[in-house]
């Protein structure tokens, strides 16, 4: 009764209403009623499909959309930043296994999106051109010596600056020498003795004159006098005062160091002239390069005075040890030098085109099978021969790395260059395959690679002919597996699965990692082995480019406004480093230092890294204060003292991913 008469007094109400109002509230108490229903139904059609989707999709674990390595079985905060987990299930698109690279499926659309380019897998031929600088320089084995073969005096000398080209035969010097005087008399006395007694009837008295002549006729030609001037002499019989010697060679005059009027001993050296008409060019290679250069190899040489002239010579020689300093290899190039255009200390670029072979051996089809010269890597003969110049036995080009046999098509397995993503450990490139519905699969895959050649990476294993890899987008492709918590090119699944590894990730966050140190560590390393080997100059150089990489760290990995603990101690290490000396004593002093906070960095804080590292202790280090320092091999290498006392030391601990692996579980001795 009571709802009942409350309503009948509403209608009352309703009724005494001005006709506006009733209207405003009809429209209203409409709209209440349309938000209420659509609620209820939406709510019925939301839980409908949860119930769905929770029947389809089961919950493979929870992850952090900013830390992937997370994996746990029920949702909660992160343990690293504090978001909210969230679900990963095992049919949400992508298939794989926990210990390797998944695979992604894509639309055309998506396709297109990720701007997804592919290309086939195929034997192709593949070449490396090497581009090198060098500088020209005279053949040692085409420079000629003209020397004093008497003691005498130089009257004139013909050719009298340096630079000058000679012709054999042309004159050089007009030299008098009493030594020549006397043999030309000898000379002369012979033939009018021989001619007194060539018709006498003593055999005797005939032999011995003949013979007499011929011994003063070879003496002035040991004395340095020509054919042309001992029949003069013979002719005229007059005796020359002074005697021209001339050039037995052609070239150019690169070094007078005779005078007029100068006194000469025998074997004193006058001219020095070189035969320019071939040179050796020197360059240097990089030890990167050098896998592609080998003895007897083809070289194209340029040089700025003559655009577009090319020069063509080989290489005859490669430097057995590489220059400490400039970490390069020096090679020699005996090079054609037509018209003498190519100067003794001219800058020329050189191109090396290598083609691969078949096994990683260099394809050079004029070389390719054949028999080289040890000494001319001109000489070059199908069958084993000796060499037409030095007569050594010819040997086969293959052991110079050369292809065995001619081939008719030359073809290795290969993949563009910016197909793999490389970690530096492993190699990951996508596969593409079609599916239905016009979709795309991407499967990750670990290759193992070969060298690179030009725009391709040699496989030696990991794909097969004919399939379609990624080449643009796969880092887009990778970046998608990184946000849905897979296995990807940073993160191989199983690593960062286990329990032990999880547990090492949450106690410090991913800025508090000593491996972020790595980069840097050869330049630290680099230090300590010149400090052992005395040398201040190396071990500066080596700091300063340890506070180098260490200023890029802490902008590449955002720290330089950080206040965590790791930040500080890089911050600690460049502060000892701004003032860096030559003095041997002061810079071990800064290594020390810098060793101080680096053996802090290892026992705080965690390092998994490959790289094993030793810490080492010497008491006797800075006055019997004792020293530490770190090194990557075990041989103790003193820094502190050098050759002095370079095993002076001990091991106190070792860092690395393989000494963690190795610890049992629940050892009380974890490195973090």
């Amino acid at each position: 009764m009571t709802i009942k008469n409350t309503l009948l007094k509403s209608k009352d109400k309703f009724k005494a209403m001005p006709r506006k109002k009733q209207i405003v509230f009809i429209v209203l108490a409409t709209f209440f009623i349309m938000w209420i229903t659509s609620s209820l139904f939406s709510g019925n059609k939301h839980n409908e499909h949860t119930a769905s989707q929770s029947k389809e999709n089961e919950i493979k674990y929870w992850t952090c959309a900013m830390h992937p390595q997370i994996k746990l079985p029920k949702p909660g905060p992160c343990p690293i930043c504090g978001m909210d987990l969230i679900p990963v299930y095992k049919d949400g698109g992508q298939e794989g296994d926990e210990g390797g690279i998944v695979s992604l499926s894509l639309s055309s659309t998506a396709r297109q999106l990720a701007e997804v380019e592919t290309a086939e897998v195929e034997y192709k031929t593949v070449s490396n051109e090497v581009r090198l600088v060098g500088k020209v320089d005279y053949d040692e084995t085409r420079l000629s010596y003209i020397s004093a073969w008497v003691p005498g005096r130089i009257d004139r000398l013909f050719v009298d600056f340096t630079g000058t080209r000679v012709r054999k035969g042309d004159h050089l010097i007009k030299l008098y020498s009493p030594e020549l005087i006397s043999a030309q008399e000898e000379y002369i006395q012979a033939i009018k003795n021989w001619k007194d007694t060539k018709e006498s009837e003593l055999s005797v008295m005939r032999d011995t004159a003949q013979s007499t002549l011929k011994s003063s006729q070879e003496k002035l030609r040991l004395l340095g006098i020509s054919d042309e001037q001992v029949k003069d002499i013979a002719e005229r019989k007059i005796i020359q005062e002074h005697l021209t010697i001339t050039s037995p060679v052609t070239g150019t005059v690169i070094l007078k160091n005779g005078f007029n009027g100068q006194y000469v001993k025998t074997g004193d050296r006058i001219y020095t002239i070189a035969d320019l008409n071939r040179v050796w060019v020197y360059i240097d290679a990089y030890e990167s390069d050098i896998q592609w250069l080998h003895y007897g190899q083809h070289v194209r040489v340029e040089a700025e005075a003559y655009p577009g002239k090319i020069f063509h010579g080989k290489i005859a020689f490669i430097d057995p040890f590489v220059d400490e300093k400039t970490r390069t290899i020096k090679l020699r190039v005996n090079v054609e030098n037509e018209n003498n255009r190519l100067k003794p200390g001219m800058f020329v670029r050189a191109h090396v085109k290598a083609e691969l072979g078949e096994g990683g051996e260099i394809y050079e089809r004029e070389l390719a099978g054949k028999w080289i010269c040890p000494m001319h890597p001109e000489i070059v003969k199908d069958d084993k021969n000796i060499c037409d110049i030095c007569e050594m036995d010819l040997i086969p080009t293959k052991e110079f790395g050369f292809a065995e046999q001619p081939l008719k098509e030359n073809r290795v397995f290969v993949i563009p260059k910016t197909a793999p993503l490389i970690t530096g450990k492993r190699a990951i490139v996508y596969v593409e395959k079609a599916i239905s519905d016009g979709r795309s699969l991407y499967e990750g895959r670990e290759v193992v690679l070969g060298t690179r050649a030009g725009d391709y990476y040699v496989v030696v294993s990991g794909l097969q002919a004919g399939e379609k890899v990624v080449t643009k987008g796969n880092f887009k492709i990778d970046s998608a597996l990184q946000i849905q918590a897979q296995p990807s090119m940073m993160n191989p699944g199983k690593y960062y699965s286990s329990k032990d590894n999880f547990v090492s990730q949450t106690k410090n966050s991913l800025s508090q990692n000593a491996g972020i140190l790595l980069e840097a560590m050869p330049y630290y390393l680099k230090t300590a082995k010149a400090l052992s080997n005395d040398d201040p100059h190396a071990a500066a150089a080596g700091l300063e480019a340890l506070r180098n990489k260490l200023e890029q760290v802490l902008i590449i990995q955002k720290l330089s406004d950080s206040k965590d603990g790791l930040a500080d101690h890089i911050k600690n290490i460049i502060q000892a480093l701004q003032t860096i000396e030559h003095d041997l004593d002061a810079v071990r002093k800064t290594f020390g230092e810098v060793s101080n906070i680096l053996k802090d960095v290892l026992q705080q804080y965690e390092y998994k890294e490959e790289l094993t590292l030793y810490l080492n202790y010497c008491p006797m280090a800075f006055n019997n204060q004792g020293g530490y320092w770190i090194q990557d091999t075990k041989p103790i290498a003193n820094p502190y003292f050098g050759s002095k006392m370079i095993d002076c030391g001990e091991i106190k601990k070792t860092f690395g991913r393989e000494i963690i692996k190795a610890e049992p579980k629940g050892s009380a001795e974890h490195q973090h």
